[in-house]
């Protein structure tokens, strides 16, 4: 998972923002981190972050416990813990989100249930993410079209 989306290329050198594998282990591990938290972070703690592997449950508690005694020593403060998914929609393949939907459709765009299955769920958790109605949503399209679900 070592692998950054195209789409994050203008920011992944220089790891300025939190990349989407490391969003995508914070939900699963249930942490809010913040940009300024993240910001605060030697460039080895960074990548650290995004090395550790938090996919199983005992990893995530250890991914968790990593990064909020990291949180701790930056801020004083640990991060807004958040409730953990039982069935997150990106690990769901049978149905699209409707937000994924609607923001395709502002680009003409549609996705079948046959293309979602095919994604990853860092990739369809991507999405999600890019298509939330509180999120710069510039990356979406560059992101559909990463995924080959545009032409």
């Amino acid at each position: 998972m070592k692998d950054f989306f195209k789409f994050e290329a203008d920011f992944v050198d220089s790891l300025r923002c939190i990349p989407m594998q490391v969003r995508f282990k914070l939900d699963n591990c249930g942490v809010k981190l913040k940009l300024s938290h993240w910001n605060q972070f030697t460039e080895k703690e960074c990548q650290t972050l995004v090395e550790m592997p938090c996919t199983s449950q005992e990893e995530c508690q250890k991914y968790r416990e990593f990064l909020q005694n990291l949180i701790v020593e930056k801020t004083g403060t640990p991060a807004k813990e958040l409730l953990i998914e039982d069935n997150p929609a990106w690990m769901n393949e049978a149905e699209i989100p409707e937000t994924i939907e609607q923001k395709a459709a502002e680009s003409s765009l549609e996705i079948t249930v046959e293309q979602w299955k095919k994604l990853t769920p860092l990739q369809r958790f991507a999405l999600i993410k890019l298509s939330r109605p509180s999120h710069e949503n510039k990356n979406f399209y560059p992101a559909v079209q990463e995924f080959g679900l545009a032409k």
